[in-house]
């Protein structure tokens, strides 16, 4: 309204209605106001939380010194507001001091004596020896690196030069098969130099430089080709690993960014993980693509039927849709979101029952129900039943909770934000409840693909496609072999000697990383 009309209004009651939605207008603007730059204040502390605070999501009850930085109310816990009764078992003590050296390493003896005259006793007789004292030390030779020199010897009939048969005139001893043909490479160096990068994320350019300061030139772009015409010989293998993965029970996949330089019209691409098998023998494989379609887990799980683990991002949606197929989401997903709301300092609420730290208190009373089965090692049917009675009560109290705050709660809040991702996924997040073969979470697959997240800070981008492919096999085999207990070092030598040697089925199944046996290895562990 104009201030013209304003003036002309004689009518006392109209001015005053007015007025009154002039001050309530006001107040409502005021009131939105608010609640945005509250918002906008927990996501500022958000982030400054994730640039500079603890990346843990651990929780300490008896954490002390948090009073004197935060400003947590005194009624609002961050954990449990109820005394948990804890029983502590007997004492038991452990014998203190330096572990003993592996009994697998070799030992060289030295021997410190006295001098003959240090043994030459006061009255002027010989001392004689009594005994002695043992102690060990850990030597270190630094790397060393042979040439191995193959000879051939040749041999010939000199009475009549190889013309009474159809075979040969000279016949020469054959050379064993080898991973890359007539290359200076043998499987003992390339798998120290692929267990370099991929298990300890050292560089080929690092590695150049390591072996160039003991007097060996062996370029990046040689340890390159390498790697790709490997991971071209391993091939056969991550079928073979695929396909028992799609013969498994559970599936977990997750994926992650990576950047391939040549990679056209692409800023970012993808490595997904898929982890199968058997809990006695797990499988992890890798996969490079150029994209995060969900049409990549579709056309991995095209015809599976079983239970499949993801995380809450949207391009596994399809899965809730495919007959045979189990959805399970992932509770350290949701968990996360709660952990971010009461990591902020300041946080006051009402009424204790609506702390943020509620949700934290359910979520912890799953866990243990879980722990508690660990430690009675029950097996995946009486997981079940211990889930079926123990962990639903506790889900159906969570879900009225759940239901009653997300009325209260700004949509917009890093809380109301934490409530809605875990309704929208809770037909999900129960569904673990139904089986003893998966876990609350997909951590399984996460732990899998961190070593990939810790090379990728090292090694930092692929050149090309087929370096990535190349890295995905060879990521596989190594953290296929580390989850089945075996050394990659040792696991990779063993492989590239007998690899090229398989010609059937069997013997390449035999030497899938779940399939070696650790007693294999011992003539390739033991020192020589």
């Amino acid at each position: 309204m104009n201030q013209e009309a304003f003036a002309n209004i004689n009518d006392v009651e109209k001015l005053k209605e007015i007025m009154a939605s002039f001050v309530s207008d006001f107040s409502d603007r005021e009131h939105n106001y608010k609640a945005e730059i509250k918002i906008l204040n927990e996501q500022i502390k958000s982030l400054l939380d994730r640039l500079f605070g603890k990346k843990t999501e651990k929780i300490n009850k008896d954490d002390g010194q948090r009073s004197l930085f935060d400003t947590f109310e005194p009624d609002t816990p961050i954990l449990d507001d109820e005394p948990e009764e804890i029983s502590v078992p007997a004492h038991k003590g452990k014998k203190t001091g330096r572990k003993p050296l592996p009994a697998n390493l070799p030992r060289v003896e030295v021997i410190h004596d006295l001098s003959e005259e240090e043994k030459t006793c006061g009255c002027g007789c010989m001392k004689s020896r009594c005994g002695q004292e043992e102690s060990e030390q850990l030597e270190i030779i630094p790397a060393q690196m042979r040439v191995i020199k193959n000879i051939r010897y040749k041999y010939a009939c000199k009475n009549c030069e190889g013309v009474e048969d159809d075979g040969p005139t000279v016949s020469i001893a054959r050379m064993p098969e080898q991973m890359i043909p007539k290359s200076i490479a043998t499987p003992g160096l390339l798998a120290h130099i692929l267990t370099a990068k991929f298990a300890d994320a050292l560089p080929f350019y690092r590695q150049e430089k390591q072996f160039h300061r003991i007097g060996v030139d062996i370029h990046r772009s040689n340890m390159c080709n390498w790697a790709i015409k490997v991971a071209q010989g391993c091939e056969i293998l991550l079928e073979f690993m695929k396909g028992e993965i799609l013969n498994g029970p559970v599936i977990n996949i997750d994926e992650t960014t990576v950047q391939v330089l040549k990679e056209p019209k692409r800023s970012k691409c993808y490595m997904w993980v898929f982890k199968g098998g058997t809990p006695d023998n797990p499988i992890i494989l890798f996969q490079y693509h150029p994209t995060r379609s969900g049409d990549v887990a579709r056309n991995f799980l095209n015809g599976y039927q079983g239970i499949v683990q993801t995380d809450g991002y949207g391009a596994y949606d399809f899965l809730d849709h495919i007959e045979g197929i189990i959805h399970v989401a992932c509770w350290i997903h949701a968990r996360r979101k709660f952990m971010e709301v009461s990591k902020l300092p300041g946080i006051k609420t009402a009424n204790r029952q609506e702390s943020p730290a509620k949700p934290l208190k359910y979520i912890s009373k799953l866990y243990k129900i879980e722990r508690e089965a660990k430690e009675l090692g029950l097996s995946a049917d009486g997981l079940y039943r211990k889930r079926q009675e123990q962990a639903l009560p506790i889900l159906d109290e969570f879900k009225k909770w759940l239901d009653a705050q997300v009325e209260k709660v700004p949509p917009k809040s890093l809380l109301g934000k934490a409530i809605n991702y875990t309704l929208n996924q809770w037909h999900r997040l129960v569904l673990y409840t139904e089986s003893g073969l998966v876990m609350p979470d997909n951590n399984v697959v996460e732990n899998a693909i961190r070593p990939f997240v810790v090379g990728r800070k090292n090694w930092l981008f692929s050149c090309t496609s087929e370096g990535a492919r190349a890295s995905a096999c060879i990521y596989s085999l190594i953290e296929t072999a580390k989850a089945n207990g075996l050394e990659p070092y040792w696991y990779l030598k063993f492989l590239f000697e007998n690899l090229p040697e398989a010609m059937t089925e069997d013997e390449f199944k035999a030497l899938m990383p779940q399939n070696v046996d650790k007693n294999l290895l011992e003539n390739y562990t033991t020192p020589r």
